[in-house]
């Protein structure tokens, strides 16, 4: 069984189709998915879909790309985190790819969501990219450790890798790392403990090989997870075996009959 641990499912581009990705999902052995939430004006329609699908869940948080987003405030993120089928906080984290000028309200939007998740007691996803200093240095100083959470489409080095597992957190893996160009990724990879890893799609974007420059959905994260045992010399089920039983001890909210704990 295979749990693709970040999608957007709720997107224009998938939300119409679900019934058919479905059942794909279904005949690829991939039996969850965490639809995970970028800003709040869409999150009652997302969270309405997730509650109609037994084998969705979702998060509450606002990307750090969404430079005109409404913020949220601390009270926000952990009123909606009550739901039952809220398990973590995010999107959160930096992205300094494509934001320029000063940047302190995505800090500060990232401090919110840190100390959100500890009041909460959900643990975070965290999005970073060209940001690794100052991720690092906010995840220490607002005390990420406590919660622990997940490094989303992992693409950094190995070294931010290990500084954030010492931190409790896992390093999800996404289609980037199928790609030919990802050389390094691939390496880090391979470094990267079983009992540290998730795998994801991030669909409906970055669809793996052999489907790149497709529209990817959750059913395609079993490619993710079959490079993955390529790289790490493991049988695809020990992937799948130990990607699942991480994303349950992380997501710890839901049980392992993927009921919400009471």
């Amino acid at each position: 069984m295979f749990i693709d641990s970040h999608c957007h499912v709720n997107f224009d581009a998938l939300r119409d189709d679900y019934p058919a990705i479905a059942e794909k999902m279904k005949q690829n052995g991939v039996q969850q998915a965490l639809c995970v939430s970028v800003n709040l004006p869409d999150w009652d329609s997302m969270m309405t879909m997730v509650d109609a699908q037994p084998t969705l869940w979702a998060s509450v948080g606002v990307h750090p790309g969404y430079e005109d987003a409404i913020d949220p405030t601390i009270d926000d993120l952990v009123t909606r985190a009550q739901h039952p089928k809220v398990v973590a906080i995010g999107e959160t984290g930096l992205d300094y790819y494509y934001a320029k000028g000063d940047l302190t309200w995505q800090r500060e939007r990232f401090r919110t969501h840190i100390r959100a998740a500890r009041e909460a007691q959900l643990p975070l996803i965290i999005h970073t990219r060209d940001a690794v200093e100052d991720t690092l240095r906010i995840m220490e100083e607002e005390k990420a450790h406590e919660v622990g959470g997940v490094m989303h489409c992992f693409t950094e080095s190995l070294e931010m890798a290990q500084a954030c597992m010492a931190m409790g957190f896992y390093i999800s893996f996404s289609g980037i790392v199928t790609f030919n160009s990802a050389k390094d990724l691939q390496e880090t990879a391979k470094s990267i403990p079983l009992e540290r890893m998730l795998i994801e799609t991030d669909s409906p974007y970055l669809a793996p090989v052999p489907y790149r420059g497709k529209q990817n959905d959750p059913s395609k994260v079993i490619h993710v997870a079959e490079k993955l045992a390529v790289l790490k010399s493991v049988s695809l089920d020990q992937i799948a075996q130990s990607t699942t039983q991480n994303f349950f001890n992380l997501f710890n909210k839901i049980d392992e009959k993927h009921h919400v704990k009471h």
